[in-house]
């Protein structure tokens, strides 16, 4: 045998060694994250009922052992799909995509409808990048190197077996192949040199910076440089022996050109050819083993978690069982709290900041940021899981600095108390993430503690991050690979509240005043049903109640449910006067609960108090059962989310149909029932809200009204519709005092005022309060005035001026 033979023989052993090595690690990587993510709880009942968080998080006994490893099952990360959603019917034309007519609501389809649209739902985003491509540049990036990866994976192959064998795979067409080849190699190397451009020279704020985010700029540039170099070094060492026309090989025939203008000779070529082949082999191998054990997990995950993600409305948050006599805690108190599905989040995360970009608290000045809460609770996880399965997240071990086990000395992350320093920015209204990822990066440091000694509320995330959040799920919104924030932080919040009975002093006010009173000032509660007297008094419409009504054996057609906000609030008062007068105008047949009315129990969820949540809920489903009421119209969103998207888990009957009052209206003025026939002479910039759009996706219906009215010129922000930003109430916050930076509602109405209007529009009543307080903080009241869609239509109806 000739020294050929055994050199091929070296190469294939070697091969197979490394890739043997390469799969194993890999795979090891992937399993021991697996078995951290089933530390969680099951995301369903069929599985039957999970150890408690302490069984889950007990440490192994024998860390060298399968403790800690338990065999994978089909389903163990599957969400709830269907839910109960058993919701309402159609709401008339100008339902946008939450349901009603002409729309289908999740859970509202047959298997088969809904196993098509989850498909193609899921087809659209993993590869249609159909969320990445709301930010065009990254978004073709992104594209770029994603279907780049998946072209050159065939040329991979080809490289490596014309390495062993001597000879090309026999693929058709072999020229036009290994121009497709190059042409893709370029692009993703200019892809990558532009994703460096973007985090180190543009240094998008978002994005982070530093050494470690950069490996993946390495790693795909190298093995771009391995695929270009490498044939380029072949044609010089095996001129004229079969080799691709220069024409279809531009990149390499140019380089190899170049090389051989300097003097590079075949013998050189040759060794140079065979370096690169084992380096294009090695840097391949090494990404694969880096995966798993970094962001770029995300390319085996981010599918996996699209396809797992709700299938139900945002607006529904999992209700809980506070009847589980064996139930140990609830909310998330442990990491092993979350389900399993909410752990998988945390490794589908690819750290591209694009949520903490949009969200209000990052951008006025608090500490919460939405990719933070990720990343730290994936990191909280690699360390408890390390400590109870014996297993370091990280292979191999000796390889990372941070590989070795828990018990053998090093620390927990732990998140230090920090402040994001806002007051150095000084633009007025203006809104910035660089001082809350500044802090975030501060903060988040190893301490001299144990894993278990972390405690997740006060440790991992602190008070400060969790009582920032308004819920707007303008993260989700933004997120390509759908992950979810605000449920992860409603159960931090339910921990605090029904655990430790733990939350800010004006929210826990605000809860006391609604366990007490019904509404969260505390007034009296037989106050509720004031307004209806004084609207007769200031309209001359009188509106009947339900009681008067089922006392003489009628049934109204629609209850007006006024909510806490228009019951008591007299600015919200001036909008509901003003919807009476419209419905009956439009002679709609309508009553209100009046006092029997509740609370809607948003406020109470939200912060994370369930259990009056689910009394005020009951309570309320038991008057609209006891009168057989089938129709509800409300202005405030946060009702009509809570209503139609959360009351079907607590026995509201599926006949039951809720509406927002801008549905309404919008159908009323469509068929010609209402008439805004008198001009208005505004300018609007129009405010979506949260729970409306983002929640329920009613976009259109407010737009809709404005615009059917004679004299008004509607303008959008920059931010709306889907992007559009928090007013800075929702999660209760509406309740309680911002800390730090600047308020939510000062940003906002600042975005409203850079578009010049005279009136700044909204649908809900949380917002027109925000929106009236933003104007005055940014002295403007003089010039622009804050509007519900209902006052500017009535101003267009009957004639008259709008209030001042």
């Amino acid at each position: 045998m000739d020294a050929a033979f055994w050199i091929a023989a070296l190469r294939w052993t070697l091969f197979a060694a490394a890739t043997v090595c390469a799969c194993y690690l890999f795979g090891a990587a992937v399993a021991r994250r697996i078995g951290y993510m089933r530390l969680g709880r099951p995301p369903f009942a069929g599985e039957g009922r999970s150890k408690s968080s302490a069984e889950r998080l007990t440490p192994a006994a024998n860390p060298g052992g399968r403790a800690g490893s338990p065999e994978v099952r089909s389903g163990d990360f599957a969400e709830d799909a269907g839910g109960n959603d058993s919701g309402t019917p159609g709401g008339g034309g100008f339902r946008d995509r939450a349901g009603g007519r002409g729309a289908v609501r999740p859970g509202a389809l047959s298997g088969g409808h809904a196993g098509l649209r989850a498909a193609g739902d899921w087809l659209m985003q993993t590869f249609g990048h159909r969320k990445l491509l709301k930010d065009v540049r990254s978004g073709l990036m992104h594209a770029v190197m994603f279907y780049g990866f998946i072209v050159l994976q065939f040329g991979a192959l080809d490289l490596i077996w014309k390495g062993l064998a001597g000879r090309p795979l026999p693929y058709p067409a072999y020229d036009a192949f290994t121009l497709v080849q190059e042409v893709t190699a370029t692009a993703v190397l200019a892809a990558v040199l532009y994703a460096a451009y973007r985090r180190y020279v543009e240094r998008l704020p978002r994005l982070k910076r530093g050494w470690k985010p950069s490996y993946v700029i390495w790693f795909i540039g190298s093995l771009m440089a391995t695929v270009l170099l490498a044939p380029a070094f072949e044609r010089i060492a095996e001129a004229g022996t079969g080799l691709p026309p220069a024409g279809y090989a531009p990149v390499s025939s140019a380089l190899a050109d170049l090389f051989a203008t300097i003097g590079l000779g075949p013998p050189a070529a040759a060794a140079l050819h065979e370096l690169f082949w084992w380096l294009h082999l090695l840097v391949l191998y090494s990404f694969l083993v880096y995966i798993p054990q970094s962001k770029h997990f995300h390319l085996i995950t981010a599918p996996v978690n699209l396809w797992l993600k709700r299938r139900t409305p945002p607006g529904r948050l999992a209700p809980l069982d506070l009847e589980d006599e064996s139930a140990e805690s609830f909310g998330a108190g442990e990491i092993g709290d979350f389900t399993r599905k909410q752990l998988l989040d945390l490794y589908a995360c690819v750290e591209c900041g694009r949520c903490t970009n949009v969200c209000p608290a990052s951008s006025t000045g608090k500490l919460l940021s939405p990719m933070h809460l990720i990343t730290k609770l994936r990191d909280h996880l690699n360390e408890r899981g390390a400590a109870v399965t014996g297993k370091s997240p990280w292979v191999p071990e000796w390889l990372f600095a941070s590989g070795r086990r828990f018990d053998s000395g090093d620390g927990a992350h732990r998140m230090a108390a920090v402040k994001p320093h806002w007051a150095e920015l000084g633009t007025r209204g203006g809104t910035a993430i660089a001082p809350t990822m500044a802090a975030q990066l501060q903060g988040w440091t190893k301490a001299d503690r144990q894993p278990d000694e972390v405690e997740l509320v006060g440790g991992v995330m602190t008070p400060d991050e969790i009582w920032a959040c308004t819920t707007c799920r303008s993260c989700e919104e933004q997120c390509p690979v759908g992950n979810e924030h605000v449920d992860k932080i409603v159960d931090l919040r339910r921990h605090l509240v029904l655990m430790q009975g733990t939350l800010p002093a004006d929210g826990q006010r605000a809860l006391q005043n609604i366990e007490r009173q019904g509404n969260p000032w505390g007034l009296p509660r037989a106050e509720r049903s004031g307004w209806m007297a004084e609207c007769e008094r200031r309209t001359g419409v009188a509106v009947p109640s339900v009681q008067e009504l089922h006392r003489r054996g009628e049934r109204p057609e629609i209850v007006l449910w006024a909510g806490s906000m228009g019951a008591y609030d007299n600015r919200s008062r001036r909008v509901l006067f003003d919807l009476v007068r419209l419905l009956d105008a439009a002679g709609v047949r309508f009553a209100s609960l009046g006092s029997e009315e509740r609370n809607s129990g948003d406020t109470a969820r939200r912060l994370g108090n369930e259990l009056l949540f689910q009394e005020l809920a009951r309570e309320n489903i038991a008057i609209l059962k006891k009168y057989g009421i089938t129709r509800i119209v409300t202005a405030c969103p946060h009702t009509y989310n809570t209503f139609r998207n959360e009351y079907p888990d607590f026995g509201l009957p599926s006949g039951v149909r809720v509406e927002h009052h801008t549905e309404m209206l919008a159908n009323l003025v469509a068929e010609g029932k209402l008439k805004p026939v008198h001009p208005v002479r505004e300018t609007v910039a129009y405010h979506d809200s949260c729970y409306l759009g983002r929640y329920n996706g009613i976009y259109d219906p407010p737009r809709a009204i404005i615009r059917s009215i004679p004299g008004i010129a509607l303008k959008e922000m920059e931010r709306s519709r889907e992007r559009g930003m928090c007013c800075g109430a929702g999660g209760g916050l509406m309740w309680m005092e911002e800390k730090g930076g600047v308020r939510v509602n000062e940003a906002r109405a600042a975005q409203a005022l850079a578009v010049g209007p005279t009136v700044i529009g909204s649908a809900c009543p949380y917002c027109l309060t925000m929106m009236e307080d933003g104007i005055k903080l940014l002295e403007a009241e003089e010039t622009v005035k804050a509007r519900d869609a209902a006052e500017l239509l009535a101003a267009a109806v009957f004639g008259e001026p709008l209030a001042g």
